[in-house]
């Protein structure tokens, strides 16, 4: 495997985790599932952040964090808070409980959408896979993109 593969791998990883998320009842949502994942986790890594810090860490454009927080925000992931320093921005914590809605999308398997891309019906084989790919996220945690930048 080279980096594009890796690369290649990632991507199809993150298509397969789109499809495992449940969207039932959500309606009609501005902004991708990825979009707002990726901001949820950076919030999670830097608690108390404004949505420009957000945008710088991300890449993504203003209006998708400021979108996704949104979201967060509707969905009870997410508190915000005027900063204390600048009454004009908003500091974005994560929520000190958890919602319901956060608890269903982390309680959602992803059996069905990992033997759907894999073409597999064998469950214990679905279970197999699902063990590497903990062990897998077990070693590769979000430190490791830190890890990366130094």
């Amino acid at each position: 495997m080279n980096g594009v593969d890796l690369f290649l791998l990632g991507r199809t990883l993150m298509k397969i985790g789109e499809e495992a998320l449940p969207t039932e009842g959500l309606g009609d949502q501005p902004g991708s599932a990825r979009t707002v994942l990726i901001v949820v986790s950076d919030i999670r890594t830097h608690p108390g952040s404004a949505i420009s810090e957000i945008v710088t860490r991300t890449g993504l454009p203003q209006s998708a964090v400021s979108a996704a927080v949104a979201r967060l925000r509707e969905a009870g992931a997410v508190v915000t808070e005027p900063d204390a320093r600048d009454r004009r921005r908003l500091c974005i914590q994560p929520a000190p409980e958890i919602s319901s809605r956060v608890e269903q999308v982390r309680s959602t398997s992803i059996d069905a959408a990992l033997a759907k891309a894999l073409a597999i019906d064998d469950p214990h084989r679905i279970a197999e896979i699902i063990a590497l790919l903990e062990e897998l996220a077990r070693n590769l945690s979000p430190q490791a993109l830190s890890r990366l930048r130094d």
